[in-house]
Order: C-alpha cells, then structure tokens, then sequence
C-alpha cells in the first residue's frame, strides 16, 4: 500500500513539474519595449518576457527547433536566443537594420534583409561567416526561402521588387515588379506557388514559382474601413491549402482568403495595426500580432472567429509558435 502511495504521489509531481515542458510556445518580438514575450499556446497565457536587444522585428526558428534567431535592428545584429535556457547564446554578424531572415532547409544558411545598406547578407550560422553580399533594391525588408531551398526572395519597399535570388549561386535571376511597398513573401508548402503583400498598393500578389510570372493579383473591401487603410502586411498559409491568412496593418482587420481560387472568404475583427501571423502546431489557431494596441489577437481556424486577446509588450511585431514544444 505504502509503495503504491509512493508511485501515485510520484506521478503526481512528475505531472506537476512537465507542463512547461509539453506546451506549445509562441514567441512574440516586442519592438518599443525592446523585450520577447513568450506565450503558452494551451492556456492562452504569458509565461515570461525576456529583455532582447533594441527594436527586435523579424524573428525566426532553427530547423531543429533549438534556438530562435531575433532581428534586433537598431543594434545591427541577429541575437541567437538558446530556447531551453531562455538565454541570449550568440550574436551574429548581419549587416546595417536587420529587419526580416529566413533559414534555408540546410538549417545553416541564413537569409538577412539590410534595410539601410539596400542588400541582402547571407551568412552561414555555425561558421559565422559572410557568404555574399547581394545588391537589391531600396529599403529591403521581406525575405523568404522556398521549401524546397531553390529560391530566397526579398522585397524591396521603394523599389517596389520581389528580387529573386538563386541559392546556389547567390546571384539574383528574376526582378519582378508588384504593387507599392511589398512587405512580406510566403511559399506554399510545395514551394510552386508564392504570395507577396504590397502594403501601400493595397494588393496581394501570387507568383507560378516555375514561371516566375504573376497569376493573380488580390486587392481587399474591408466594409466600414477606409480604403487607404488597407494596407496587407504578413501572410500565413495552412498547410492543407485550404486558406491564406492576410494581415491588413491598420485596417484591423485580417483577411481570410480560399487559397485555391483566390477569393476573399471573410474579414476578421483583431487589434490595431495587425502586422505578423503564425498558426500553431495544429493549426487550429491563428495568433496575430498587434503593434499599437500591444496585444495578441488568437483566432479559432475552424469557426474563423477571434476568441482571445493577449496583452504583450509595446509594438508587438514578429510571431513564430515552436511546433515541437
């Protein structure tokens, strides 16, 4: 009997001291506050803020989930946050205003779009070394890399460009125009086709990655909202192909789009200035970060509704949910 209490009371504390360990975790970029809010995606609840360096924006995790790289843009460098420890392990050289990075499949070859410098640096994470330094236009910003590692693409604002950039050679093949002010790239997951906001132009564009030509081109009638106020931002895509999710900035709203025939489906209600999206790990929720009302917007997948607001930190601007944790 003694030895079977023993073994309840064990589990119990086993139960007790795990959870943290088994939730899933969103990783927020707090960019006045200069801070990363970390939120358990079970409860809907902040579990901690860690102090970052200034102005982090663009924010991104290793391809084995261990570290979580951090654009801190006034201060000229990608941080390297350890994700078991919580701790600052690294800093990495990256250029003048890093603002957004995407890691290649290799899970070495990192992707950093320098606004001020009008280049793209790519560095090689575990040597630290600069590998190129590639020419774009004016005030790049939004930078992906394909699935299938072929292709990293970035967007310069005032040039209005997606520049695409062999990865193999480094050399940009294909420049090619879209609306004013592009601010984001998403790759569907088998890397045929590629969504692109342009904030200004109120568009979103979509690209045949094996043509490198425009298919579609999707603009947005948010009722009640003025039109100037449209401006899309960060897009996310569920991996079924069902839906693509459209951040609308200061519109307030996101979009709900059929991915497949390209029509605006809904429009949804979350904080002010809607910038980032991230699904979670089973992608029945959608989390939204909201610069100037300083929250967390997190939406129901399934009944496209908003069933909760989580205050963070001031500006929140970048959002990435560990699918491992």
């Amino acid at each position: 009997m003694k030895s079977l209490f023993k073994q309840t009371a064990l589990a119990a504390m086993i139960a007790l001291s795990t959870p943290a360990a088994l939730a899933s975790l969103a990783y927020v970029s707090n960019e006045k506050d200069n801070t990363l809010t970390i939120i358990d995606t079970e409860s809907m609840e902040v579990v901690d803020t860690i102090g970052v360096g200034a102005r982090p924006r663009g924010i991104l995790l290793s391809r084995d989930y261990t570290r979580l790289y951090i654009c801190a843009s006034d201060d000229d460098t990608v941080q390297v946050l350890d994700l078991a420890t919580r701790k600052i392990i690294d800093t990495l050289p990256s250029g003048e205003d890093p603002e957004q990075i995407a890691l290649h499949p290799n899970n070495r070859h990192l992707y950093i779009a320098n606004e001020d410098d009008a280049i793209v640096t790519v560095l090689d994470v575990h040597s630290k070394e600069i590998l190129a330094q590639i020419e774009v236009g004016v005030e790049p910003e939004g930078m992906a890399v394909s699935p299938d590692g072929k292709w990293a693409v970035n967007t310069s604002e005032t040039t209005s460009m997606l520049h695409w950039i062999n990865t193999e050679t480094f050399e940009i093949e294909k420049n090619i125009v879209v609306g004013q002010r592009p601010r984001h790239v998403e790759f569907s997951r088998d890397s045929k086709i590629a969504w692109a906001s342009a904030e200004i132009g109120g568009t979103v564009h979509i690209i045949d990655v094996d043509t490198l030509k425009q298919i579609h081109e999707l603009s947005f009638r948010v009722p009640g909202v003025n039109q100037d106020r449209v401006q899309p931002v960060g897009i996310e895509l569920t991996s079924d192909g069902k839906y693509a999710f459209v951040a609308l900035g200061p519109a307030n709203h996101v979009a709900v789009v059929d991915a497949r025939t390209y029509d605006v489906l809904d429009y949804l209600l979350v904080g002010s200035r809607v910038w980032q999206l991230d699904l979670d790990k089973d992608e029945k929720h959608l989390y939204t970060t909201n610069g100037v009302s300083g929250d967390v917007s997190v939406i129901d997948v399934e009944d496209l509704k908003v069933i909760k607001s989580i205050k963070v930190g001031r500006y929140p601007w970048g959002v990435v949910i560990d699918p491992t944790s």
